[in-house]
């Protein structure tokens, strides 16, 4: 049997891809893998903000295409680039073990981060910006696009101060012991994620047998917290340009909420009984 994997091109997503070929090859040993190479529009347009060309579902629609036309039969995706809602006839059948959630600010090595106006940092994220400014709250912001490796280039060159990351990528990559630079991680309490940061989801098309292989490498801790963070996106209609937190972990039984949405109200709660649907709107309910 063999599962055609659907991808961005960029190192990362190659990356994660492999994640999800080792797992499957590790349940599955039988099953053969083919790697499908997509160019999306948002790889290909990278002197706009994403809110200007489409949103998040510039890196998915050319992808979820080929799903339906039975080109792939299954694609990696870094879950907070997905949107709202799906193509049809179309789910995230399983999602890997959380990665590292929290964002990093990078600096040149020994560049001390400043606070003050011309200390530059790139980033199109409002969400970012906003966490940011309350730590350091004279910095200043300019746009930036492009894959991680373009974006540590164009630091390393003085086009930015420091640049804001996800650590999840950053440590896939391999790049979070880079000499050239410092890294500087904030946890949730200070400074909180995207939703569904750190999580790599994997669709296929609904009762295909590709969602049947993929459902038995699903980490199910992490796939509640993917579902109560993705249902937080839908309670609050949020597109890419509302800069919305939130996290959510499992711990002894329990599910763990915190979110904020414009950088203002922080609220958090737990319920001991996974009833995460019922926890999400009432914290919703609340900002």
């Amino acid at each position: 049997m063999k599962i055609k994997i659907g991808t961005r091109k960029s190192k990362l997503a190659l990356v994660q891809t492999q994640m999800v070929i080792d797992e499957i090859e590790k349940q599955f040993p039988d099953i053969e893998t083919e790697v499908v190479y997509i160019s999306t529009k948002g790889d290909k347009t990278l002197d706009r903000p994403l809110a200007e060309i489409g949103g998040k579902g510039v890196f998915v629609s050319e992808i979820e295409s080929a799903m339906q036309n039975n080109v792939i039969d299954i694609a990696v995706h870094s879950a907070k680039d997905l949107p709202v809602f799906l193509s049809d006839g179309l789910e995230i059948s399983g999602v890997l073990k959380r990665g590292d959630y929290r964002d990093v600010l990078v600096v040149k090595k020994d560049n001390a981060i400043r606070n003050s106006r011309d200390f530059v940092v790139g980033t199109g994220s409002l969400r970012r910006r906003l966490n940011l400014k309350k730590i350091y709250s004279d910095m200043s912001f300019e746009n930036i696009r492009g894959n991680v490796d373009t974006r540590l280039s164009k630091l390393e060159k003085g086009e930015y101060d420091g640049i804001i990351l996800a650590a999840a990528g950053i440590k896939r990559l391999g790049l979070d012991t880079d000499v050239r630079f410092d890294f500087t991680y904030y946890d949730y309490k200070q400074f909180l994620p995207a939703p569904c940061q750190g999580i790599i989801a994997i669709e296929s098309r609904k009762n295909d047998f590709a969602a049947q292989i993929i459902k038995k490498i699903n980490d199910k801790n992490t796939f509640l917290s993917f579902e109560t963070e993705r249902r937080i996106i839908e309670l609050l209609s949020a597109d890419c340009g509302m800069p919305l937190g939130a996290y959510s972990y499992i711990k002894d039984n329990e599910i763990l909420i915190t979110l904020s949405k414009d950088g203002d109200k922080t609220v958090c709660g737990k319920d001991n009984s996974l009833n995460r649907f019922r926890l999400a709107k009432e914290l919703v309910s609340k900002l």
